[in-house]
């Protein structure tokens, strides 16, 4: 239980991020953009609320990124087209609209 930290923003040399199925609760914070290194990023199976950050468009290293059976809702980011690296993406099981971003 309890929330992401802001802190995480400052592990700039992080490369793999598992927090999923931790009762997470709050939003996704934009600090998790400073982190340029991540590969991997999962946070799925939590309840996380609030909109993705269009800040995860600055991880341009990520390969893998899990934000699937969460609460979130609004538009997917079109910065997400900015992960060329990423090769899975789970989004599925939360209120987001639109597609996603090719570019």
């Amino acid at each position: 239980q309890g929330t992401v930290p802001t802190e995480l923003g400052r592990c700039t040399k992080l490369k793999d991020l598992s927090i999923r199925e931790n009762n997470l609760e709050g939003t996704i914070p934009s600090e998790l953009g400073e982190l340029t290194a991540l590969t991997d990023l999962y946070l799925g199976e939590n309840n996380l609320q609030g909109t993705v950050p269009t800040e995860l468009g600055r991880c341009t290293k990520l390969k893998d990124l899990s934000i699937r059976e969460n609460n979130l809702e609004g538009t997917i980011p079109s910065e997400l087209g900015e992960l060329t690296a990423l090769t899975d993406l789970y989004l599925g099981e939360n209120n987001l609209q639109g597609t996603v971003p090719t570019e």
